[in-house]
């Protein structure tokens, strides 16, 4: 993580923490366009996206939640929060006793937000910007994947993949407040959560959520 992307973090976020998750303390932004103007630049001089690492999203906070109350899902075990975003899901499986807790994020932005966030909370999570999707082999015990239906090319990619993990033994649980593309099989609701939201983010105050394991 390099110095600049730290201090320009720490400069255009606030130590704070999400709705449904205030065990964990996040750089998050506390109004979109500030944000969005401050990073114009700093983003598209660096050839970067815009800054969804800046923000809790419901899907994220159902994960992180659903494993603060159940710990024992990750306890000992190595895993992965996919498309990690603020890293919120890896942090909980940290806090819960993961043995390995990796966040797998392509921008390095975001990487950076997850690595601030990790040590805010006074766990380790390593991140990767390997696109896992290309992966053949699932390598964890746990797989995590918040909020990974908006957009129908992602989706069908995403749920391919994590359906590959679910059969090569890996429990995969997917939050999704009701995205279009949410897939219509292969998923069993474990948990579900109504989650407070900003309608700078969202079309509502608050989102239900629902955790669903993956079925191989």
């Amino acid at each position: 993580m390099s110095d600049r992307a730290k201090a320009f973090i720490q400069a255009n976020t606030e130590l704070t923490t999400a709705a449904a998750c205030p065990e964990i303390r996040l750089y998050l932004a506390t109004e979109v366009t500030p944000l969005w103007q401050a990073t114009e630049a700093y983003l598209e001089g660096n050839n970067l996206p815009p800054p969804y690492w800046a923000f809790a999203w419901v899907g994220g906070q159902a994960l992180a939640r659903h494993l603060l109350d159940r710990p024992e899902l990750v306890v000992g075990k190595r895993v992965l929060d996919f498309a990690a975003g603020c890293g919120i899901a890896a942090i909980a499986a940290a806090m819960g006793g993961a043995a390995a807790a990796e966040a797998a994020e392509i921008d390095p932005m975001a990487l950076a937000a997850i690595a601030l966030n990790a040590t805010a909370n006074g766990v380790a999570v390593t991140g990767t910007d390997q696109d896992v999707l290309e992966r053949a082999d699932c390598p964890w015990d746990v797989v995590l994947a918040g909020d990974v239906c908006y957009e129908r090319p992602m989706a069908e990619k995403a749920f391919a993949w994590l359906r590959r993990c679910a059969a090569a033994g890996a429990e995969v649980l997917m939050a999704d407040p009701g995205r279009a593309y949410l897939p219509r099989t292969g998923l069993m609701k474990v948990a579900a959560f109504t989650i407070e939201c900003s309608l700078d983010l969202e079309d509502r105050t608050s989102r239900d959520v629902t955790v669903y394991k993956i079925v191989g």
